[in-house]
């Protein structure tokens, strides 16, 4: 099965593409979307919506999960992060895809067994889960492939209960 992890970001938002075959996991893809900083927020989402659109139709996940807001104390951060998040969650439903949502202790549970893992544990993790030779970059595409390590957990865990 093929699950596919979304990183919301406004800067920055991390993807990556993964192959589960029994219990192996395997690295397809991954990266950063990175849209203009110099246009209207407004186009921003569209060239993320875009972007991860083209991204899905190529890679036809089984699965796709994608991080949930976590609290911050800047309300304009919050605010935009929620603004990218509703792009992906339209986009994926449109793909007809059934949206995994995981909050980042979720995930850092899912890949290194430890809810308040810092980053670092969760890059070092994703490259050995995955069996890369280094390090995915930016971090924003190591969060985009655990958040697909995690879908690609879960969802076996939900479909045992259907």
């Amino acid at each position: 099965m093929i699950y596919f992890g979304i990183d919301p970001g406004t800067a920055r938002c991390g993807w990556g593409v993964i192959i589960k075959e029994g219990s192996t996991l395997s690295c397809v893809a991954y990266g950063c979307l990175e849209p203009q900083k110099d246009v209207i927020p407004g186009d921003r989402l569209l060239e993320i919506y875009t972007q991860l659109g083209k991204l899905i139709k190529k890679y036809n996940p089984d699965g796709i999960g994608v991080e949930k807001l976590f609290f911050s104390n800047n309300a304009k951060t919050v605010m935009s992060i929620a603004e990218v998040r509703g792009v992906i969650l339209l986009l994926v439903r449109q793909h007809k895809h059934i949206v995994l949502e995981y909050t980042p202790y979720q995930i850092k549970q899912a890949v290194t067994g430890y809810g308040n893992a810092d980053k670092t544990q969760v890059q070092k993790m994703v490259k050995i889960i995955l069996n890369l030779q280094e390090i995915p970059k930016p971090d924003d595409a190591a969060d985009g492939l655990a958040c697909a390590i995690t879908a690609s957990q879960t969802r076996q865990l939900r479909s045992q209960y259907k």
